[in-house]
């Protein structure tokens, strides 16, 4: 944690406000169920930056990554949509 010291506390919040997100703010995002979250973490195709019990924090970056990989998937196995 030493390396993070020097940052300045208000940047840290500002990161944590716009680039880290819930499990809710995740599943409105990729336009998902809990249920599908649940099974890509456990696949391994979506990781959490931190777990603590029932609660996971996502990189915005990873989610938008995953987001733009569902949007070609969706196109291929769903074009009725």
């Amino acid at each position: 944690m030493k390396e993070f010291e020097y940052i300045k506390p208000e940047l840290k919040r500002r990161f944590i406000r716009e680039c880290v997100l819930t499990s809710a703010e995740t599943l409105e995002l990729l336009e998902i169920s809990r249920p599908r979250l649940s099974k890509m973490i456990k696949d391994g195709k979506i990781e959490p930056a931190k777990k603590s019990g029932a609660t996971s924090l996502f990189l915005k970056d990873d989610l938008l990554q995953k987001k733009e990989e569902l949007k070609v998937l969706r196109e291929k196995y769903r074009p009725w949509e």
